[in-house]
């Protein structure tokens, strides 16, 4: 507000001193000459500043608070959450009544939800567009703050420093920065990551090809020379290596083809000591999975695949609609893939190398080690949207 009040200084000290400067020589033409400039050029061009410093300033606030939460002398020290070490009986996750709105007096995104994920298992969350899965994913990444209602991951409070190292969450738009293969692929993990199995890693994900095309784990990358879905593979391949016990993928795996989606879903799920929580955008991965979450606003069900499609006309619905509806042969080709000579990566081609701006980014929190700053994880229903 300051900032916005401070722009409209140099208007209204013009017109303030206006009968003083004509009563010291000041002719009227140029005193209507520099309100002219004032209010066509001088505003705009303070109006953007303001603007732009508004958005800035915010954003380094977040920082800020982040480094400060995250400094050791002022949050309890971080637990050891290596597979050696994780022995806590309590569920992977735990949602108790949670309610979230983007605004005082805005409709709740999530009423009430109510769930629990064991450890090991493996959920799908689906339903329509804007519904809120974006959100759960969130809030259970730390990134967005409940209204009401308790979170749990692993037992701790998803915004404690217990939390911290416990989830990991991959968007849809995966963040590599520029450096070696190597350093984007162990950027999660704080102990050296051995090459048997970094590569063993990468063979389970599918980024194999890409890693013997390069060159090698310690080849360079040029991020703008990469596909959305050979991103998504490095990001999938980071999550994979790192402590994280519950991984949250949410429409990850959006530029990978049915194939490749499944190699990679199966992977996380077959990982020791892992749960895994899909936002899904295809019939198959709900079908993958031990249970699936309907989301619909008013009510939310939770379920094996068959009791859903008995029990509700929605998920009926987004199996036999659009992009939901799977192939009868689908699970054929996961066993027995075609060659691709144009794709031999399999992921989605695209028209040049890269993406413009290369927004993506994965995580928050010290699990994750980047922050998501524009909004991959918001509802359609505000800034962001899944």
């Amino acid at each position: 507000a300051a900032l916005a009040i401070g722009g409209q200084l140099p208007l209204v000290l013009l017109l303030a001193t206006g009968p003083w400067l004509l009563a010291n020589g000041v002719t009227p033409g140029a005193l209507v000459g520099a309100l002219a400039y004032v209010t066509q050029a001088l505003l705009p061009a303070l109006h953007n500043l303001v603007h732009g410093l508004g958005a800035s300033g915010s954003r380094l606030a977040i920082v800020l608070r982040r480094l400060i939460w995250d400094a050791p002398g002022n949050s309890a020290p971080c637990e050891d959450v290596t597979p050696e070490r994780r022995t806590s009986p309590a569920p992977a996750l735990r949602l108790s009544a949670l309610t979230f709105a983007y605004g005082p007096h805005a409709e709740p995104v999530l009423k009430d939800l109510e769930l629990t994920v064991a450890r090991g298992e493996h959920l799908a969350v689906v339903g329509p567009s804007g519904i809120g899965k974006s959100t759960m994913a969130g809030i259970v990444a730390g990134l967005l703050e409940p209204d009401a209602g308790d979170v749990r991951v692993d037992g701790h409070a998803v915004r404690g420093p217990g939390a911290v190292g416990r989830r990991v969450l991959i968007p849809q738009e995966a963040y590599v920065f520029t450096g070696t293969l190597r350093d984007n692929l162990r950027y999660l993990r704080e102990d050296p990551v051995p090459d048997p199995e970094l590569l063993a890693a990468a063979e389970a994900i599918g980024l194999t090809p890409l890693v013997e095309r390069l060159g090698g784990p310690d080849a360079d990358l040029v991020p703008a020379e990469l596909s959305a879905g050979e991103r998504q593979l490095i990001a999938l391949t980071r999550a994979y290596l790192s402590y994280a016990p519950l991984v949250i993928l949410d429409e990850a795996t959006c530029h990978l083809d049915p194939v490749a989606e499944s190699r990679a879903e199966r992977a996380f799920a077959a990982r020791p000591g892992g749960t895994l929580v899909v936002i899904a955008h295809r019939i198959s991965s709900a079908r993958r999975a031990d249970r699936v979450l309907v989301m619909d606003g008013a009510h939310a069900l939770c379920g094996r695949h068959d009791e859903l499609m008995e029990r509700s006309p929605l998920y009926r619905d987004l199996n036999g609609a659009g992009e939901w509806g799977a192939a009868p042969d689908e699970e054929a080709a996961v066993s027995h893939p075609p060659l691709s000579l144009r794709d031999p990566y399999r992921v989605d081609p695209v028209p040049r190398p890269g993406l413009p701006g290369d927004r993506g980014h994965v995580v928050a929190h010290r699990s994750v080690g980047q922050m998501e700053a524009v909004g991959d994880l918001g509802d359609r229903r505000a800034p962001g949207g899944e």
